[in-house]
């Protein structure tokens, strides 16, 4: 059996009364696990480089095995950059190539680069026109409920490009989730920790991850679901926040 573990935590009390958003985190662990689990996210919401949460909100769900879809880990390759201004280049070249039109390629980051501090969910925009769909304001829609197969194996593939950090440990995982998520065509996303300007395009292609896409220091981030225009929003909403999904790295390779 498996149990869902989510952590949100934000300072100046509950994400719903106003709090700033600090930190989330997800894990689909054992048992045993459980508790070792909850701790990291403990540790990581009162150490944050966003700053110290003041409210930690940790839940623990049942996972029936039958409710467990498994989906491949995408093919992995970095675009490495002198500056965001680069990078943010790139990924628009990226998000077309992967099915976004131009128009709402831009519109899209031009709504990410637009908030005032970072979404805790995402923003869910047509990969057509580039008006965003959902109605979920300044909250966004959190993808939950997900995990890797193998977490030792996965963490010495990653390690073996390089990339060991818990940043491209988690969004390589929702990443995948979302990608297999029905009506989704690409991610965009950088993130909100202030000492980490790396960010990805995710598709059906792969996962790009760009080396710069904003300035250091900022903390401001999020991401942008690009999606079809005649998807069933209530369908894709469930699927991204409530279906468990393991990521499996058969077939994952580095495309450096």
């Amino acid at each position: 059996m498996l149990y869902s573990v989510r952590m949100r935590a934000a300072q100046g009390g509950a994400h719903e009364n106003g709090g700033r958003h600090i930190s989330g985190a997800e894990r689909l662990v054992t048992a045993d696990e459980i508790s070792r689990a909850a701790l990291d996210m403990v540790e990581r919401a009162l150490f944050h480089s966003r700053g110290q949460a003041d409210f930690i909100n940790i839940q623990v769900d049942l996972v029936e095995p039958e409710q467990i879809k498994r989906v491949p880990l995408l093919p992995i390759r970095t675009l490495d950059v002198t500056n965001y201004r680069q990078g943010r280049s790139e990924a628009l070249g990226q998000l077309e190539a992967a099915g976004v039109s131009e128009a709402a390629a831009r519109k899209g980051m031009e709504q990410l680069l637009a908030l005032g501090d970072t979404l805790r969910g995402a923003m869910l925009v047509c990969a057509e026109t580039g008006q965003r769909l959902d109605d979920s304001g300044t909250r966004g829609i959190r993808v939950s409920r997900m995990d890797s197969s193998d977490t030792v194996g996965y963490r010495q593939f990653l390690a073996g490009q390089g990339l060991g950090g818990t940043h491209a440990h988690e969004a390589m995982l929702l990443a995948a989730k979302v990608i297999s998520a029905p009506g989704v065509v690409a991610e965009l996303c950088w993130s909100d920790d202030p000492d980490y300007t790396a960010g990805y395009v995710a598709s059906s292609q792969g996962y790009t991850r760009v080396t710069h896409l904003k300035e250091l220091g900022s903390p401001h981030g999020g991401r942008v679901f690009f999606i079809k225009p005649d998807i069933q929003l209530a369908q894709l909403e469930q699927y991204l926040q409530s279906q468990p999904v393991l990521v499996e790295m058969q077939g994952a390779k580095d495309g450096r």
